[in-house]
């Protein structure tokens, strides 16, 4: 078993984290393989984790050459992981370790994909969960694949989820997404989210869950360029309609003030229309801008454990 967890400036939860995470770990096979991905970080995170490493030669630790966000530490720990099956968790606490044997009994049952779905998020703020839980649906509804509600990337995938997972090799990748979309016998375990074990979380409140969100809705799904082209039938048929009827007052005999304030709401409506419209076919060419350029998801620095093969 292979377990993934990508990491910056958590120095606060790492100790703890692998004091709960091995014991769990060790209970269900004696082979296994624990990842640090690590963002370059400035509290002490890769001298701490060199620290475990000198206790344990089963950790193992990735360096990038500078942050490249937590989605792209993650496949960098998968494509560089041994194990028959990995597991994508958090290194916070947030995803509960003890769910662990359960996934992996029902890996050995037959599933290659175990995720955790949350039941309960607590100490996650009303917007947090406004936005996560409009994303789901928007992509739930339109995506080109049902993507598990309330999900995150804390799951178990068999070796051959992760074989099919090197092949995809988008710039801006979306994991739960990802797995979604290769498909193969997937099951759920429950679990209610408890709060961070220490530290601060690093993304931000708004931009952080809107920045996943745009991520999955524009990477598996149109629903957004639909919507806009919609809006414009919508709005050009309107205006037609007020058109043709101040034309018909105007011939009826009718005054209207110079500088009507319906005029300039309907001017004002529209051209704000018009810009969120651009601004959505910006965020697809935006999208293909980052593709064709062919650039690595992430350049690494330094490996710590891995044998000659990975150098």
């Amino acid at each position: 078993m292979s377990l993934v967890v990508p990491v910056y400036n958590e120095i606060d939860n790492i100790p703890e984290f692998v004091n709960q995470v091995l014991p769990v770990v060790e209970s269900c096979t004696s082979s296994y393989e624990l990842i640090f991905s690590v963002d370059p970080s400035t509290d002490g995170t890769e001298s701490c984790i060199n620290d475990l490493r000198a206790q344990n030669p089963r950790i193992k630790m990735i360096t990038f050459s500078r942050r490249f966000g937590q989605p792209a530490a993650t496949l960098a720990g998968l494509e560089y992981c041994g194990g028959k099956c990995a597991v994508v968790m958090d290194v916070d606490l947030q995803d509960p370790p003890e769910l662990i044997p359960e996934m992996y009994e029902k890996w050995k049952s037959g599933f290659d994909v175990v995720y955790a779905t949350r039941t309960q998020r607590d100490g996650e703020k009303l917007i947090k969960l406004l936005i996560t839980k409009l994303g789901y649906s928007i992509i739930g509804r339109f995506g080109v694949v049902s993507i598990p509600r309330n999900t995150g990337d804390f799951r178990l995938m068999d070796r051959r989820v992760l074989s099919e997972l090197s092949k995809f090799q988008e710039t801006s990748a979306f994991l739960r997404g990802l797995v979604a979309l290769i498909g193969f016998k997937q099951t759920e375990v429950l679990f209610s989210r408890p709060k961070r074990f220490g530290g601060k979380g690093k993304y931000n409140l708004w931009i952080g869950s809107l920045k996943i969100g745009f991520n999955g809705i524009v990477g598996f799904s149109t629903a957004l360029l639909n919507l806009s082209t919609i809006f414009g039938f919508i709005f050009a048929g309107t205006s037609f309609v007020f058109g043709c009827t101040y034309l018909g007052l105007q011939i009826a005999g009718a005054n209207f003030p110079v500088g009507n304030p319906t005029l300039v709401f309907l001017v004002l409506f529209m051209g704000g229309v018009q810009l969120i419209s651009i601004g959505i076919i910006g965020q697809y060419i935006g999208r293909i801008y980052d593709e064709v350029k062919r650039r690595p998801r992430y350049i690494v620095d330094k490996l710590a454990g891995f044998s000659e093969r990975h150098q």
